[in-house]
């Protein structure tokens, strides 16, 4: 629950919001599809894998 409220949501909403802005742009796609994964990891880390 601390790590939720200190780093997870500021985190998860800061990599949502880039991933937004890198989705402006045909090329920026792949990488604000990136920001989207790191945000769903940024909020609840633990027990999750990286593919």
């Amino acid at each position: 629950i601390v790590w939720l409220i200190v780093s997870g949501i500021p985190m998860a909403v800061g990599n949502a919001v880039i991933g937004v802005v890198c989705c402006i742009t045909i090329i920026g796609i792949p990488f604000g599809r990136q920001f989207f994964k790191i945000a769903k990891l940024a909020l609840l880390p633990f027990g999750a894998t990286v593919r």
